[in-house]
């Protein structure tokens, strides 16, 4: 009966790959679901799950040690290779006691910028040899993919020590000019803040941080790109300025003006972004970049990021990019809709006016 699950759920995720979808999903009362183009939809010719099949499916994933973990803590994220075609994050979960999961495909090949649709002055980022740099926005918008875009510029074009910290390892990066050592939270490290804490003592130059999800994770974070380090990592915030605030609001109110000046010292520049419909299938992106000069320090030292949006928008020459600007060149360039357009922007009537 085992064999039979594992048949099963690999057969679903041949369909992830043939249809071109980004994630799977199984879940009691629905039939195994696929992701494209931002849209959920049934695999067809199959039924709703039901209890029995659902923990099936989910169990095959699972070694003895994941199921063990996933029973106690109702949670466990962990990547699976699918023979030598494709790996997948996973998070099994519970909903209303019963089994469930998520999957979502990573791509073998790491893209370059250039593949992925980004501008180049998203590589410059990568010309600095100390500070901190945040890719953002909504989950399942490509934050990783860029991140890792990002580093792998650094791994072929330098020679240097990469450390990567990651739950789970998503994307595996070969040693091109760099050495690379990539650590996964539970294997090999007990938390992020752990591993960034001890990262001190590997001599990187370049740490990755998968995902900033607490106070000791930003400080270490922080502390690491002020002690003469590069360091990347993602947040879920929808802009540039409101990141800032996420990161000064998570510490207590008696640190907060130290942590601006750190964050002013260290901030090198953050990519927020989006992932379009394109018109004819698939999605491209659109980006808001901030890079910080003079003024920028100013208003994150003064507490002033609500005027972070115009250093963006007359930014042009220093290689800022606002959203909208974005959104609008993909629309009079006719790769995404208006409608689409407008379903994105933070600013409807500033988009409006750039069309």
């Amino acid at each position: 009966m085992a064999s039979s699950y594992k048949t099963k759920i690999e057969s679903y995720l041949e369909v992830v790959l043939s249809q071109g979808a980004s994630d799977l999903h199984i879940t009691v009362g629905k039939p195994p679901s696929i992701r494209v183009d931002a849209r959920l939809f049934p695999i067809e010719g199959e039924v709703e799950l039901d209890e029995k099949g659902t923990e099936g499916l989910i169990k095959a994933l699972l070694d003895e040690e994941q199921l063990a973990k996933y029973i106690k803590n109702r949670q466990l994220d962990f990547s699976y290779s699918y023979q030598d075609k494709a790996r997948f994050r996973v998070n099994v979960f519970f909903q209303k006691g019963t089994y469930a999961a998520a999957l979502r495909l990573i791509p073998k090949k790491i893209f370059t910028l250039e593949e992925l649709g980004l501008p180049e002055t998203v590589a410059e980022f990568t010309d600095h040899s100390q500070g901190f740099v945040l890719i953002v926005g909504p989950t399942g918008h490509g934050k990783t993919t860029t991140l890792v875009s990002l580093v792998n510029l650094i791994n072929k074009t330098r020679e240097e020590h990469i450390i990567t910290i990651e739950d789970p390892i998503e994307y595996t990066f070969p040693h091109e000019k760099c050495m690379v050592a990539q650590r996964e939270i539970y294997d090999d490290a007990h938390s992020f803040a752990d591993a960034l804490k001890a990262s001190l003592r590997e001599d990187p130059d370049v740490v990755l941080v998968g995902e900033m999800r607490d106070l000791e994770t930003i400080s270490s974070a922080l502390t690491i790109a002020e002690t003469g380090h590069l360091v990347f990592s993602t947040l879920h915030t929808n802009d540039a300025a409101q990141t800032i605030d996420r990161i000064i609001d998570v510490f207590p109110p008696h640190q907060q003006n130290q942590i601006k000046i750190q964050l002013a010292g260290s901030l090198l520049g953050i990519v927020s972004q989006r992932l379009v419909p394109r018109i004819g299938g698939g999605r491209v992106p659109v980006v808001e970049v901030l890079k910080v000069n003079s003024a920028v320090k100013n208003l994150i030292r003064e507490g002033k990021t609500h005027q972070i949006n115009n250093i963006i928008q007359t930014g042009a020459e220093e290689g800022m990019i606002p959203l909208n600007k974005s959104l609008a060149e993909l629309v009079q360039n006719e790769i995404v809709t208006e409608e689409d357009a407008f379903a994105y922007t933070n600013n409807q009537r500033d988009l409006k006016s750039l069309l």
